[in-house]
């Protein structure tokens, strides 16, 4: 019950975008129209239960069993919802260690995940740790940006997914960081890494062309970096049209989304909830009769 009044409270408190027009939160009334809620997660790194109490920052909080929790009275109060992660969901704790991912992937079957992308601890185990792992997952990997056709990986993943809510066609697609410099090559091995831009302008194109509702990435680049490396923000800047970018491998705590205008005028949100299953990250749209994005309602839920 606490839990549910907290979420109710978190409405009230959390950050909300009109595509146009900003809604503050006194404004955020029931409307008529369609609505999705996405549910994310990033970085999860095998964080299976609560961290330990301990006297530490994240004592008695976190973990995938108390996420489940959370996750299972969300889905009862919200008709259309999606369950996504972005990445680095091996390795952190000896759950990892001793089974490799599996259970991992048993839980967040469980929970009902209806993608992920790959993160860069996803190959700590090489090519074939990770390929051993995949049918413990009921869900999807989406990966548009590399390129397993010369690995024993190839097949294993897809490039996009629409899923269907109601009258809604939502588009995903998922984008990795680059391998080189920062995974072993010997785990890694022929796995091709693809430049994000062009390959999410492709995505892009590709879900529009299949009249997608909302478009969504699943991004393990990272928020922000100084320099040239391609991250979040620079992703958000360069390519249009890309509605919601669910972000990972920084370990960023985002209490408000950043917002991000490009060129063309579109405005894309960017979320991240850190690490080991502390945050659920929660984003709500509402779509007009001609489902077109209304508003959206974004926060970070805390795991205890």
């Amino acid at each position: 019950m606490r839990r549910r009044d907290f979420i109710k409270t978190s409405l009230l408190s959390s950050i909300a975008i009109n595509y146009g027009n900003p809604l503050f939160a006194d404004d955020l009334q029931p409307k008529k129209g369609k609505r999705i809620s996405i549910l994310h997660t990033n970085d999860m790194h095998s964080r299976i239960e609560s961290f330990p109490d301990d006297g530490s920052r994240w004592a008695n909080q976190g973990g995938m069993i108390r996420l489940a929790s959370l996750v299972s009275e969300i889905r009862s109060e919200e008709e259309n919802l999606l369950l996504l992660d972005a990445g680095d969901v091996f390795q952190g704790t000896p759950y990892f260690n001793f089974y490799g991912g599996k259970l991992e992937f048993k839980l967040m079957s469980q929970m009902g995940y209806d993608a992920s992308t790959i993160g860069n601890h996803e190959f700590d185990n090489g090519l074939k740790g990770l390929f051993d792992q995949m049918p413990h997952a009921s869900f999807p990997h989406i990966c548009s940006n590399y390129d397993f056709s010369k690995t024993l990986m190839a097949g294993a993943t897809i490039p996009y997914k629409i899923f269907k809510k109601s009258s809604l066609r939502i588009g995903v697609f998922g984008l990795g960081i680059e391998l080189q410099g920062l995974v072993g090559k010997k785990n890694y091995e022929n796995t091709q890494y693809l430049d994000p831009i062009g390959v999410a302008q492709e995505m892009v194109q590709e879900l529009k062309s299949k009249k997608s509702d909302l478009i969504i990435c699943l991004s393990h680049l990272g928020y922000s970096y100084r320099g040239n490396k391609i991250d979040d923000i620079k992703l958000a800047a360069a390519v249009s049209e890309i509605d919601l970018i669910i972000g990972g491998h920084t370990h960023t705590f985002l209490d408000e989304p950043t917002q991000i205008k490009n060129t063309e005028g579109h405005t894309t949100i960017i979320h991240q909830v850190g690490t080991g299953a502390l945050r659920l990250g929660k984003v709500d749209f509402e779509f007009n009769k001609e489902n077109k994005i209304n508003f959206a309602n974004a926060k970070s839920l805390p795991i205890y």
